[in-house]
């Protein structure tokens, strides 16, 4: 009987232990309250993570995308009769070539310039290097000598956005694009002399005025359709 009783109140000694942990865990109820007041974990897309910017929603469309499927698309189909929408031309993708002729003396120069255009385009830069050396512009074989990257979807059409509506009309003496450089078969290539005119450069932390080359690829087959493509995104031609 003694040991009956030492059992029993083993087990009533062991209880509330066992009721103070479910005390201590909060309800499902409380858990969405904590979350919901910001106690939990925040959002991936309002945060950044050893300073890289988060992704952007899965469900986010670029503003230009959303005109281009809106607007140009039936306007187009309306100015030269396609059958189809899929005959539609579209900007297939946006390539960023910035040429670094100083760095024959300097290689450290390549890596800045890349740092700068990895700002401009949102997108980490290839080295490009020389193919060939050539002794009468001191350049050895496979040097680095300057920076390359290809946009396409969201991050084209956010460059796209930036560069006809913040970027160009900085450019001093801005008079229009030439609507003539096209090359036969729906590209289109600009150069741009400073790179200081887009707004992610610090122009008082730029150790150099960059020039960089643009060209948008799109899959129009003729001049004509690509300049009318090009033109209802809003590029500045000349007339």
């Amino acid at each position: 009987m003694a040991e009956a009783k030492s059992d029993k109140a083993g087990k009533a000694a062991k209880a509330p232990k066992a009721d103070g942990k479910a005390a201590q865990k909060p309800a499902d109820g409380q858990k969405a309250e904590g979350q919901k007041q910001g106690k939990g974990k925040p959002a991936a897309a309002e945060t950044a993570v050893h300073g890289k910017v988060a992704a952007p929603p899965k469900d986010y469309v670029a503003r230009l995308k959303k005109l281009y499927q809106e607007q140009i698309v039936p306007k187009l189909v309306a100015e030269f009769g396609y059958k189809n929408a899929l005959e539609v031309p579209r900007i297939d993708k946006i390539v960023l070539n910035m040429g670094v002729g100083e760095a024959v003396n300097d290689t450290k120069k390549v890596t800045a310039a890349a740092a700068d255009l990895a700002l401009i385009a949102g997108q980490k830069p290839v080295i490009t290097r020389a193919r060939k050396a050539i002794s009468t512009f001191k350049v050895r074989e496979n040097m680095p000598i300057g920076a390359k990257v290809t946009l396409r979807k969201t991050r084209m059409y956010e460059f796209l956005d930036r560069l006809v509506n913040v970027a160009l009309p900085r450019v001093r003496d801005f008079r229009g694009l030439d609507p003539k450089s096209f090359d036969g078969r729906g590209n289109y290539a600009l150069g741009i002399k400073e790179h200081i005119v887009f707004p992610e450069i610090n122009y008082d932390k730029a150790e150099a005025m960059l020039g960089m080359d643009v060209v948008v690829c799109t899959t129009a087959k003729t001049d004509q359709e690509a300049r009318a493509l090009l033109r209802a995104f809003n590029f500045p031609f000349r007339q």
